[in-house]
């Protein structure tokens, strides 16, 4: 649990969606990856519509989406009050208007549970804490380890959601018995879209998506490639067109339809 706020010395500002997100994060602690900017990229969210982020963080996957969608409402959950302040900084310099709540996933404070939204996206600790050795740094074992069960992250994004609202979550493969058995109890339509790091590969991360009140039968879509090629052979990125496109112009993510 990072409570401090980071020194300016400790953070580098970084550069997402091809220079169109700039994003503060800490030297040493948490650093966000592909993963959030994928998982922005997935929400079929419009102009007036609201956003919850579950643990969000510095806030990359909030940036991402609210740079490459207008005039939604953002609003983010962080328990680490040191993230907490970096999402609210991230937000306000790439000239979005959100609110970020410090609190628990696993106790949401009453202004949290006060509200409806018409999305919500996670990207939850991916590994359980007994089965592994820890971070030494404590901001970022808490990003990867929390204690919160993940069955807790996808119930209150099940209460947080209106009618009709998506929840989407990315997370590991071998986590994904888990995450679904959580989603059945209070999502319907649900759908995963794994993503393969290159082709012949087992993938390793899943999208999973839910709507609250759907009814439609379940869908497990063709894996999504990552990485061209059936190996890394030179140097310099090799990701596929479609994620490139998504990670350095900022294209929306669509689930197959």
């Amino acid at each position: 649990m990072r409570a401090d706020p980071f020194a300016e010395a400790a953070l580098t500002r970084n550069a997402f969606l091809g220079g169109r997100v700039q994003l503060w994060q800490p030297l040493e602690g948490y650093r966000a990856g592909i993963d959030p900017v994928l998982l922005a990229a997935t929400v079929p969210a419009r102009a007036g519509q609201s956003v919850l982020e579950l643990g969000c963080g510095a806030a990359p996957a909030l940036c991402c989406l609210g740079v490459r969608v207008a005039g939604l409402v953002l609003t983010g959950l962080e328990i680490q009050p040191a993230y907490a302040a970096l999402a609210r900084r991230n937000l306000a310099e790439n000239a979005l208007t959100g609110t970020v709540i410090e609190g628990d996933i696993a106790d949401p404070p009453a202004v949290l549970k006060a509200q409806r939204f018409d999305h919500v996206i996670a990207n939850p600790p991916y590994f359980e804490a007994a089965s592994r050795s820890a971070a030494p740094d404590a901001g970022r074992e808490t990003a990867l380890a929390g204690p919160v069960p993940l069955a807790a992250w996808v119930a209150l994004a099940a209460k947080r959601l209106a009618p009709r609202g998506t929840a989407t979550f990315i997370q590991r493969a071998e986590r994904l018995p888990e995450l679904i058995s959580a989603m059945q109890a209070g999502l319907g339509s649900l759908e995963l879209w794994p993503l393969a790091p290159r082709e012949g590969r087992a993938p390793r991360l899943i999208l999973a998506r839910g709507r609250k009140g759907g009814r439609a039968a379940f869908r497990l879509h063709a894996p999504l490639l990552l990485h061209a090629g059936a190996a890394h052979l030179e140097d310099g990125e090799d990701y596929t067109d479609v994620i490139r496109a998504v990670l350095r112009e900022g294209d929306a993510l669509n689930f197959p339809p």
